[in-house]
């Protein structure tokens, strides 16, 4: 019999061997009765200054029934493996279908395609991830971007150049089956139960080419430096063929996988016509503060405890004057903040971390709500916006790709800071030039952002000084338009355009855009045959020729 038991406590310096014994107890039965013990999850418990605690959930596996005690929360059966009910469907498919982006929605939505025997085709605009690492290597040392490679573009999407959160709010049994494939790729094992886990920039690149190879074994094709610069719509309103510069390719369904910065990707689908609306995003600064302040304040005596880590935070702030949200966005803890422009003249910043966490530095975006009061009526005016407010950074970092920066105290009081003395140096590259933040975000978004970080420092004493500094400008936190689909997950008015992911305006983060990539795997296999063709040897070689 396996049962779920709940809020098992352990203290810091316990060891996990001691789980049989509390389940035991709980179950009013020896530890020998237990023959299984497998942890589905673990948190830390921290609201307590003077007692910090680890809480797992367990399934257990017990060969015996009478006695066993079942009052709720702590004991209940587990639920059963997720089935999934998919049948394949009827209609015609001449050609596979081609997936446009190899972040997490494209590669996810890929191998379920690939999997069901459909050959999908990947194309990605930047290179493979040992190349796109060197390149934003590079970019970071020089301040020479390449526009086509880089944080943004390139094997693994924006994800693989983050902290590698894989936490997500998205209640769904393909999470589960997704992070078993990573574990599968080896991700670590811990992913599958801890409460806030993630893999971090170095695991994911080597997870990500492991999954490239089993795409590959199953019949699908990944192919790099492929930019689609247009398509061609039929009469009828459906897809008809990709136009990957000068090389046209003949199919009937494309996966949009694109991800929130492909700005020239979302104008030529505009311009066919394709139904777009503009959303909500949020914009803002990153800040950054010595990772053992953050600690000592999240864990108090316990900081340091080598089985805690670097500790994060989750900051929010109502502005009911202005009618805003202030919040704290993509915490990563002993991380980096690092570049992450992927146009000429416009300055990105985003946050980066190892798996171990280990830089020394906590840094976050701090970011504000922005909607289409602020950048106007039109699917395509937050891009405009964005751009604006990144051409402004640039320009107050001195070019190069130099980030603008300022003292936290300075941002409060908005003065320019002259130098960076008695603050954490950042860790920003290429470079960065001390300014006053205010500049390079409109006013009433400033003004939220500081008064956020007033209410934030009562929170975390020291948050609004102690060391700290401020560098701009986030503003990719999400995507600024939604493709429109419908219940089959295709495009309302353009047949055989699937848009997917983050970049379509329907995840946001890693684990909801492969969720959403499977979603729109299973809907294309529901309805289609397998293809009865493959592309043809002269196109793809064609294609190898712009890859070279």
């Amino acid at each position: 019999m396996k049962l779920r038991l709940t809020n098992l406590r352990l203290c810091l310096d316990a060891d996990e061997s001691e789980l049989i014994n509390l389940a035991a107890r709980k179950l009013r039965l020896g530890p020998e009765k237990i023959t299984d013990l497998k942890i589905i999850k673990k948190a830390i418990d921290a609201r307590k200054a003077n007692r910090l605690e680890f809480v797992y959930s367990v399934d257990v596996e017990v060969d015996v029934v009478k006695g066993i005690r079942l009052d709720p929360p702590f004991v209940i059966a587990s639920p059963p493996p997720f089935s999934e009910k998919l049948t394949r469907g009827s209609e015609r498919l001449d050609m596979p279908p081609a997936v446009v982006g190899s972040g997490p929605a494209g590669l996810f939505c890929a191998l379920k395609l690939a999997a069901w025997g459909y050959r999908p085709l990947v194309l990605e605009r930047g290179q493979d991830v040992d190349t796109r690492w060197h390149e934003v290597e590079k970019f970071w040392q020089t301040g020479h971007l390449n526009p086509e490679c880089n944080v943004q573009f390139g094997e693994g999407g924006a994800g693989t150049f983050s902290d590698g959160k894989l936490t997500t709010r998205v209640k769904d049994p393909r999470v589960r089956l997704i992070l078993e494939q990573m574990v599968e790729a080896g991700a670590p094992e811990e992913i599958l139960y801890l409460n806030k886990p993630h893999i971090g920039t170095d695991l994911l690149r080597i997870i990500i080419k492991k999954l490239r190879k089993k795409l590959i074994s199953l019949g699908g094709r990944i192919m790099f430096g492929q930019y689609v610069s247009g398509m061609r719509i039929s009469g009828r309103g459906a897809i008809e063929a990709l136009e990957i510069g000068n090389i046209l390719l003949p199919l009937s369904i494309a996966v949009f996988a694109i991800g929130h910065s492909s700005r020239d990707t979302y104008q030529m689908l505009f311009q066919k016509g394709v139904l777009m609306e503009a959303k909500p995003f949020a914009i803002g600064l990153r800040v950054e503060h010595p990772q053992s302040f953050i600690d000592h304040r999240q864990y108090g005596k316990y900081a340091g405890h080598p089985k805690l880590g670097a500790a994060d935070y989750a900051l929010v702030y109502q502005d009911r004057e202005r009618g805003r949200s202030a919040y704290s966005f993509c915490m990563c803890p002993g991380g980096y903040v690092v570049g992450a422009a992927s146009e000429k003249g416009k300055v990105v910043i985003n946050g980066m971390s190892e798996h171990a966490r280990n830089s020394g530095r906590a840094n976050s975006a701090l970011v504000v709500t922005v909607d289409a009061s602020d950048f106007g009526e039109g699917c395509l005016k937050g891009i405009e916006f964005q751009r604006k407010w990144e051409e402004k950074a640039y320009k107050m970092g001195g070019g190069y790709y130099k980030a603008p920066v300022q003292k936290i105290e300075d941002f409060l009081l908005d003065r320019a800071s002259g130098d960076l003395d008695g603050v954490l140096q950042p860790s920003y590259r290429p470079g960065v030039t001390p300014a006053n933040l205010r500049e390079c975000l409109p006013k009433e978004i400033g003004e939220t952002l500081a008064e956020g970080i007033r209410v934030w420092n009562q929170k975390i004493k020291g948050f609004g000084h102690n060391q700290g500094v401020l560098t701009g400008v986030e503003t990719r936190t999400s995507a600024p338009l939604r493709i429109l689909r419908n219940e089959g997950m295709e495009s309302v008015n353009t047949r055989g355009l699937y848009p997917a992911g983050e970049g379509a305006g329907y995840a946001g983060g890693i684990i909801s855009a492969a969720v959403d990539g499977v979603k729109v795997a299973e809907a294309i296999i529901a309805r289609y045959r397998e293809p009865e063709k493959d592309f043809s040897p002269e196109v793809i070689d064609k294609l190898k020729w712009r890859r070279d």
